[in-house]
């Protein structure tokens, strides 16, 4: 891409730097329709993403609150032991695309959340709490792990975003400007070469008859 330098007043570099500018004028437009489609998707995203992030921060605060009473009641160490034996959940993912970006879909994988039983805990060894704060962290593990495909895809999207606005102004602010200060330097510099000539063709015409008469 021709830049700021200095270019030699010819025709062939003003026809060559009026192409570039075409070319770069075309990129503008091309890129700020993708600009404003990654923030059309960004913004269709966007708004079910806070309402999880809501969710999910609501469901924070609850099992907190959970670990505290149960902290309270039992200890950590006891409550320790009755987190055992942990569970380790099955999450499947596939590889998708979104506007080029590469994303993660989940396509099956194993509820987290539990039912009493399935924890392995006698009604006798634990209390209230320790079940309640169990179920809420379980349901806010959940959470998280549907969320996390979305989230994903705001952030790509909004990087996807920045980074095409960085391109589209510095084509805009930089290259283009660079563009046509070149191009009218080299056609002005061109047309007082013209000006110097058609100027010197006449003084040559008017000397020739007095040249001419004299010999």
């Amino acid at each position: 891409m021709i830049g700021r330098e200095r270019l030699a007043p010819t025709r062939m570099n003003l026809l060559r730097a009026r192409r570039e500018l075409a070319r770069v004028t075309k990129g503008i437009a091309l890129t700020r329709r993708k600009r404003e489609a990654l923030v059309a998707e960004l913004f269709k995203l966007a708004r079910p993403a806070v309402d999880v992030r809501t969710r999910i921060a609501e469901a924070v605060s609850r099992a907190a609150e959970s670990l505290a009473d149960a902290l309270a009641e039992h200890g950590s160490a006891d409550l320790a032991a009755m987190a055992w034996p942990a569970v380790e959940p099955r999450v499947e993912l596939r590889p998708a695309k979104v506007w080029g970006l590469a994303v993660s879909d989940v396509v099956d994988r194993t509820p987290i959340a539990r039912t009493f039983d399935a924890r392995g805990l006698g009604p006798g060894t634990v209390g209230p709490a320790v079940a309640t704060t169990a179920s809420r962290f379980e349901e806010l593990a959940d959470l998280l792990v549907d969320a996390a495909p979305r989230e994903q895809r705001v952030r790509r999207l909004g990087e996807a975003v920045a980074e095409t606005t960085r391109r589209l102004l510095t084509l805009e602010q930089r290259v283009a400007p660079g563009l046509s200060a070149q191009i009218t330097s080299v056609r002005r510099q061109l047309e007082e070469r013209e000006r110097e000539e058609h100027l010197r063709l006449r003084h040559v015409k008017r000397a020739r008859p007095r040249t001419a008469s004299t010999a």
